[in-house]
């Protein structure tokens, strides 16, 4: 598929992270945090934005809080971030390699999404971008105690699936989420959505 760089082998579940990998949202997730954060004069460096990518929202925001000597509260900015994107959400589009990738994966590919954000936030991208019928399951953020870079989200999509870790092929655009598929023993397609753009001819 072009554009993307898979591994040699065979696989038995595909588990694509969401934003950033399936949805090209990245840019739209970081216009939603900046509104939320602006009625309390916090800062988000593009730096840090990517840097914590697939971390969940409560825990960007107590990091926020952290690094900046703040006092914002943790559920009513997460809320308002949430409720910006999803006012944004129009704007978003999928990233056509993966969602090739997904539509229309090996035969008896089980496959799963594997995301820090809300999961509620989670189902309305995938129904909006009309994916949410190719997908097993959905892991989100309420579903697993340690966030990535640990391997508990992936590790909770094998189970779930009812795959063998060394068997599933992680879909991701972030170092954090490649950090987790790492330590679950998974190897893991590189999504890159501005190189992918690049990439493509012009229409």
């Amino acid at each position: 598929m072009p554009g993307l760089v898979f591994p040699s082998g065979s696989f038995a579940a595909y588990l694509f992270d969401c934003d950033g990998t399936i949805a090209d949202s990245m840019p739209v997730h970081r216009r939603a945090w900046l509104e939320a954060l602006a009625p309390h004069g916090c800062d988000f460096t593009s730096e840090d934005f990517y840097g914590w990518a697939g971390m969940p929202t409560d825990r960007i925001v107590e990091l926020l809080n952290r690094k900046y000597g703040l006092l914002m509260p943790v559920a009513e900015v997460s809320a308002a971030k949430e409720e910006a994107y999803y006012r944004l959400m129009p704007t978003v589009r999928g990233v056509p390699e993966v969602v090739a990738a997904l539509r229309d994966p090996p035969p008896r590919t089980k496959r799963a999404v594997v995301s820090g954000s809300p999961r509620v936030s989670v189902e309305k991208t995938l129904e909006f971008l009309g994916l949410r019928r190719y997908i097993d399951t959905v892991v989100a953020a309420e579903d697993y105690a340690r966030p990535k870079p640990a391997p508990d989200p992936f590790l909770e999509a094998a189970r779930r699936l009812g795959v063998e870790p060394a068997q599933c092929l992680v879909f991701e655009d972030a170092v954090l989420g490649i950090e987790s598929a790492r330590a679950a023993g998974m190897q893991w397609v590189l999504v890159d959505p501005r190189a992918l753009r690049a990439e493509r001819p012009d229409p």
